[in-house]
């Protein structure tokens, strides 16, 4: 049996109500983002400028970031 279109009100219900599902990112702290970012392009160099690993290189890089961070405060 087809849905038909005066079903899409309820779809539209159903998206508002996902809306308040959704959590607002974490935010990083100041300068954090250019940190992580700088150490994410400094891996991609020391990597030899490989396309398709940039979310590796970001996490790779929050880790390092992390634990520098870590560190500096013991």
């Amino acid at each position: 049996m087809r849905t038909s279109v005066k079903s899409a009100g309820k779809g539209k219900a159903k998206s508002s109500s996902l809306t308040g599902v959704i959590e607002k990112p974490i935010e990083l702290p100041d300068g954090m983002w250019d940190r992580i970012s700088r150490k994410a392009y400094e891996l991609w160099l020391q990597r030899g400028c490989q396309e398709g690993n940039a979310l590796r290189d970001w996490l790779d890089a929050e880790e390092i970031v992390m634990e520098e961070i870590h560190e500096a405060h013991e």
